[in-house]
C-alpha cells in the first residue's frame, strides 16, 4: 500500500509549492541553465571583449597564437617520439593537437574563432551601426594579431634554434599532411565545421559549471580528428612551411589562410552563432 504524507496525499502528488526551501534549493543546484540565460552570459562576455583597449586586444591576440603553435610543437613531439612504422602514429600524434587550444581558451587569450559567437550575439540582440562596427573593430584586432603571433612563432621555430632539427622536421611533417596538396575549396569546407565546433566551446563554457578542460579537449580533438580546418592553428601550420620554402606567400595566404578563415567565420557566425541567438530570440 502506498504511504501518504500527513495531508493524506501521495507524495507522486505533491506539487512545486508543498517542498520545503531546502528542496527548492537542490533543484535549483541540479537544474541545467535555461538557454536564454546561457545566451546572455555569453552576451555578456562579448559585451566585456568589445569594451577593451585595442593595444589589450591585439597583444592578447598575438600571445594566444604563439600559444597556439604549442599545438603544432605537441603534435610534432609526438609524431617523432613514436615508431615510424607503428599503426595509427597519426591518430596518436594527433592528441597533442588541443594542448594549445587549452592554453589559450582558458587562458582567456583571444582567438579569432571563439570571438565569432561572443562578439556576434551582442551585435544579433540589439543591431546598430556602432554595434556592427564594434565587432568589425574587434574581428580585425585579433585577426591581425593572431597572423602576426603565428607568423612570428613559425619565423623563431625555424631559424631560433628553440626547438630540434629532428622535432622543426616532425611539425613540417604534420603541417604538410594537414594542409599541402589540399584545394582550397576543401579547406574552405573543413573550416565550417571547425568554425562550429570552436563557437560550441564558447558556448557549453557558459552552461557548464565545470570541467572545461574536458570541453575544451574533446572539442577541438575532434576538429583535428575530423580533418577540419582551423584558420589560426592552420596558419601555424602554413607559417612552418612558407618558412620552410614548401608553399609560397600566395598559396599561404590565398590558397590556406583565407579559405580556413571563410569556413571558420560561416560555421562560427553563420550557423551556430545565429542558430543560438534564434532559439531564445522571442524569449529575451
Amino acid at each position: 500500500m502506498t504511504e501518504r504524507d500527513s495531508a493524506g496525499r501521495d507524495p507522486s502528488e505533491r506539487d512545486s509549492a508543498d517542498l520545503a526551501p531546502a528542496e527548492h534549493d537542490e533543484i535549483e543546484d541540479r537544474s541545467a541553465p535555461r538557454a536564454t540565460i546561457v545566451h546572455e552570459v555569453v552576451r555578456k562576455q562579448g559585451e566585456e571583449e568589445l569594451a577593451r583597449p585595442a593595444g589589450s586586444l591585439l597583444w592578447s591576440s598575438v600571445a594566444a597564437c604563439i600559444a597556439i603553435t604549442a599545438s603544432v610543437i605537441a603534435e610534432g613531439a609526438l609524431y617523432h617520439k613514436l615508431p615510424a612504422g607503428m599503426g595509427g602514429r597519426t591518430l596518436v600524434a594527433q592528441l597533442g593537437y588541443p594542448l594549445g587550444f587549452l592554453i589559450v581558451i582558458l587562458g582567456r587569450m583571444q582567438l579569432f574563432t571563439e570571438q565569432t559567437i561572443v562578439t556576434v550575439l551582442p551585435l544579433v540582440t540589439r543591431p546598430s551601426g556602432r554595434a556592427l562596427a564594434g565587432t568589425a573593430r574587434l574581428w580585425g584586432l585579433v585577426l591581425l594579431g593572431n597572423l602576426v603571433g603565428t607568423g612570428a612563432a613559425a619565423a623563431i621555430e625555424t631559424w631560433g634554434g628553440v626547438v630540434s632539427p629532428d622535432l622543426l622536421a616532425a611539425m613540417q611533417a604534420v603541417s604538410r599532411e594537414a594542409l599541402l596538396h589540399k584545394a582550397p575549396t576543401d579547406l574552405l569546407l573543413r573550416g565550417i565545421p571547425a568554425g562550429f565546433l570552436i563557437a560550441t566551446v564558447a558556448w557549453l563554457r557558459a552552461a557548464a559549471s565545470g570541467g572545461e578542460i574536458w570541453i575544451v579537449f574533446l572539442l577541438t580533438f575532434a576538429i583535428v580528428l575530423g580533418d577540419f580546418t582551423h584558420v589560426v592553428a592552420g596558419a601555424a601550420e602554413a607559417f612552418l612551411l612558407l618558412c620552410a620554402g614548401e608553399a609560397g606567400p600566395g598559396q599561404v595566404f590565398g590558397g590556406m589562410i583565407l579559405p580556413a578563415l571563410v569556413g571558420n567565420v560561416i560555421g562560427g557566425t553563420g550557423l551556430f552563432a545565429l542558430l543560438a541567438h534564434a532559439q531564445v530570440r522571442q524569449e529575451l
